[in-house]
């Protein structure tokens, strides 16, 4: 299907507000025309009638379209405005809706600048599709139909006339402009597009350009794709102008042409002269409708490239997706993994091979290994970001693809090393993990996160506000923020993944004490290349090239000689240097 059709079929559930929208901008101007039509009609005429009460119905009628027409226009103006803002809220909705289910699998490839480029710059683009496409074209027609009839009143050549001259100006300038802007809107589109992705890049990321003295290089690129947007924009402007200037020499020469093909209906006594003047603005009038069709068909390109664009992400396919008929979710976190084969790409080496363990109600579970092991790959399958390719992953008993991904995930509390913080505050952040949690709940995971000293030494408490990623933070004060707001949801199952793992290891410690006390009674899943307080869960995994490769207990690993006493000796090497 055409985008262009796609698009068109945003605004079938406003079509009576649209309707609405267009019968009041032909009424705008049929009123401004006819303001001008009938005072020239009235000059002329006083200039030969005795008695002015002979012209009292062209005066009410000057003074009717005088009034009107700024009722009419304010009118126009607050229904199509209406329409075009319950379309962006639509389309802001429906993109954010087709976007979250891609999460994370899907939108693994995207750079984050160009979401945000597509997700507000592209759906604003789309303001241009009533007001300045549908709208104006829709307008036009019936306008010029309506002209086109009062001329046929007076005589077929003043009509065919100033048809010629509108059809040239509606249709034949914006087919020139649009062969002369060719490529533009979409080129608009792109080049806006890369300097929005390079911009974000570059903000996410300007600490470490500062440090490394990149910069220079920064400006550089972006003043690069500045200068291509601004290249574009100027072409486009130099075309729109190139339109209004033909337009307004049209006008006027349809006006001077009309008046001199009434003039023999003149001589010949069909019309009266006193309607000269009349006919030739009335045909000036009509043109204020066929003027705007060239930015009509300029606008067109980039509301098509901006419609592409967002169809485009909306057409890509979620990684997981929920079954047809699910199953309720289990009250017993039984975790396990059953033979469970997964790798991100095809053709890559497995991130998870054969993989197979159990974690009962109340048990904690430890999952170990070197960076790159698989040990994340774990918590990902089980929230059910991504489905095994081989093998199944199942809670409750039941396989994972059963449930409703809602519902699966409301039985789950899970806390990565990169869990992301709002830029709000703290009790919003808090909030995340249960809307309706009341001050006492809050309190009470504070303390259990030892975060109750933090809050109460900050002037505004927990509406104290904590910066973008929570930077008005420290490392393991946001760590532990994170881990309230999962301890808040109070889910049943508990995954902990590389918690600490960019932490030092005073505030490691100082963390990780934390979460001690916390998985005390709860089933916990914690996932760590730190082998550091797992005395007290009942089994760890070690996982080494996507394969356990032992398992046990902490004292009967660091006997056996294998993969865990290398990582562990490796480990304490490391902290007697620190």
């Amino acid at each position: 299907m055409s985008v262009y059709r796609r698009l068109l079929k945003l605004l079938w559930p406003y079509r009576r507000r649209v309707a609405l929208a267009v019968l009041l901008g032909v009424a705008t101007i049929v009123a401004n025309t006819g303001l001008l039509a009938t005072a020239a009609y009235l000059l002329s005429a006083a200039a030969l009638v005795r008695l002015l009460i002979g012209l009292t119905g062209a005066v009410f009628l000057v003074r009717l379209f005088g009034l009107s027409r700024a009722f009419l226009r304010y009118g126009e103006r607050l229904v199509s405005h209406g329409v075009t803002f319950r379309l962006l809220a639509q389309v802001r909705s429906w993109t954010y809706g087709r976007i979250e289910p891609l999460a994370p699998g899907g939108l693994a490839g995207q750079r984050s600048g160009d979401l945000l480029s597509r997700i507000v710059k592209d759906v604003d683009e789309l303001e241009h599709l009533f007001q300045h496409v549908v709208g104006p074209l829709a307008v036009a027609a019936l306008t010029v139909a309506c002209a086109v009839g009062v001329l046929l009143v007076f005589g077929t050549a003043p009509a065919l006339v100033a048809l010629a001259f509108l059809l040239t100006a509606g249709v034949g300038l914006p087919l020139l402009s649009g062969l002369l802007a060719r490529g533009r809107g979409r080129g608009q589109v792109a080049a806006r597009a890369a300097l929005d992705a390079q911009l974000v890049d570059g903000v996410q990321g300007i600490v470490d350009l500062l440090a490394l003295d990149r910069g220079e290089d920064l400006l550089r690129e972006t003043g690069a794709l500045g200068a291509r947007l601004g290249s574009e924009q100027r072409r486009a402007s130099l075309v729109t102008g190139l339109h209004l200037g033909l337009g307004e020499l049209l006008a006027h020469l349809a006006m001077v042409a009309a008046v001199l093909a009434a003039i023999p209906l003149v001589g010949s006594g069909r019309i009266a002269g006193v309607y000269l003047a009349a006919i030739g603005l009335l045909v000036l009038g009509t043109f204020e409708a066929v003027q705007p069709l060239g930015r009509a068909f300029q606008f067109l390109g980039r509301t098509g490239a901006a419609g592409e664009r967002l169809y485009e992400l909306a057409e890509l396919r979620p990684s997981v997706t929920d079954p047809p008929d699910p199953i309720p979710a289990p009250d017993l976190p039984l975790l396990e993994f059953d033979h469970v084969s997964f790798a991100y790409e095809s053709g890559e080496p497995p991130a998870l091979d054969e993989v197979t363990f159990a974690l009962v109600p109340g048990a904690r579970l430890a999952i170990v290994g070197p960076s790159g092991a698989g040990k994340s790959t774990v918590a990902a399958l089980a929230a059910r970001f991504w489905d095994p390719a081989e093998g199944e992953v199942r809670l409750g008993g039941h396989d994972v693809r059963r449930y409703a991904q809602e519902d699966l995930r409301s039985r789950l509390a899970v806390v990565t090393q990169d869990a992301h913080l709002f830029n709000n505050t703290i009790r919003a952040n808090l909030l995340v993990g249960r809307p309706g949690a009341t001050e006492t709940d809050l309190a009470e995971v504070l303390e259990r996160a030892r975060l109750t000293e933090l809050v109460a030494s900050l002037p505004e408490g927990l509406d104290t506000w904590i910066g973008e990623h929570g930077l008005r933070l420290s490392g393991g004060e946001r760590q532990r923020l994170a881990i309230a707001r999962a301890l808040l949801k109070d889910a049943p199952l508990l995954i902990l993944d590389e918690v600490t793992a960019n932490l030092d290891p005073i505030v490691e410690a100082e963390v990780l004490a934390g979460i001690h006390d916390l998985m005390a009674g709860r089933t916990t899943l914690v996932i760590t290349h730190r082998l550091v307080y797992l005395d007290d869960v009942d089994e760890v995994l070690v996982l080494d090239h996507g394969r356990i490769v032992e398992r046990g207990t902490v004292a009967s690993l660091s006997a056996a000689g294998g993969t865990f006493r290398r990582l562990l000796d490796a480990q304490n090497q490391y902290l007697t240097l620190v």
